[in-house]
């Protein structure tokens, strides 16, 4: 069976949040497999040629407390401290470096013994300036109940309220069936405010293992092992 098509956007790390799409409704994985994350580094200039099912894991859990993360800054909330140390300490550890082109573009290079974690790291370094504000643009949620999906709102007056909108400017987001589902924000009882109140490394596992239960239940019935 053909796996489901990535949502790409202008931002690393939005795309990559966005390879779980509809975390509240019936998730759809992106990346169900080593393979799927390798041709996923790949599209964004990340080459790396092997990635075991423990590092396929390991991408899940950062990719989940960028979420989380982006989440808690989109809403105004504290940053959740778990979710922070995982990505402060993925940023930490890899060797990327960056260079420029011949025809002027930045493009990073990955350590040949371990490009997996210097890719991993690359995100998670994008993530921290996505977060910190560091980019142009505001941090927000679709306001589909089902889709919660993270983007970068670069509209005029940072109103724009679908992921579908921010994908079709280049930001990332989620199935086209979702843009006449915009309501009004309903009261959002978030996996971010959950791990508000619990900033433990155990913690956050145990959210991590709620939130991909079901997007793995769903893929593997829905494809097999692909």
């Amino acid at each position: 069976p053909t796996p489901p098509t990535f949502r790409e956007g202008k931002e690393l790390t939005t795309s990559f949040t966005g390879t779980l799409s509809e975390r509240y409704g019936a998730p759809i994985e992106r990346i169900p497999s080593p393979q799927r994350l390798l041709d996923w580094l790949g599209l964004h200039g990340l080459d790396v040629d092997a990635c075991s099912p423990a590092q396929l894991v390991e991408a899940h859990r950062l990719r989940e407390a960028i979420h989380l993360l982006a989440t808690a800054a989109a809403r105004g909330e504290p940053q959740p401290a778990a979710a922070a140390e995982l990505v402060n300490r993925r940023a930490a550890h890899g060797s990327p470096w960056v260079v420029l082109t011949l025809d002027g573009q930045q493009r990073w290079r990955l350590h040949p013994e371990h490009p997996l974690d210097d890719a991993l790291s690359v995100i998670a370094r994008d993530a921290i300036g996505v977060i910190s504000g560091q980019r142009g643009g505001r941090l927000a949620l679709c306001a589909a109940p089902t889709c919660r999906a993270v983007f970068v709102d670069t509209s005029r007056g940072r109103s724009r309220r679908s992921a579908v909108a921010a994908a079709r400017q280049g930001d990332g987001g989620v199935d086209d069936q979702f843009a006449a589902s915009v309501t009004t924000e309903a009261e959002f009882a978030s996996a971010a405010r959950r791990l508000s109140a619990t900033a433990s490394a155990a913690g956050f596992d145990r959210l991590f293992s709620e939130i991909t239960t079901a997007s793995a239940s769903t893929c593997a019935s829905a494809s097999g092992t692909r």
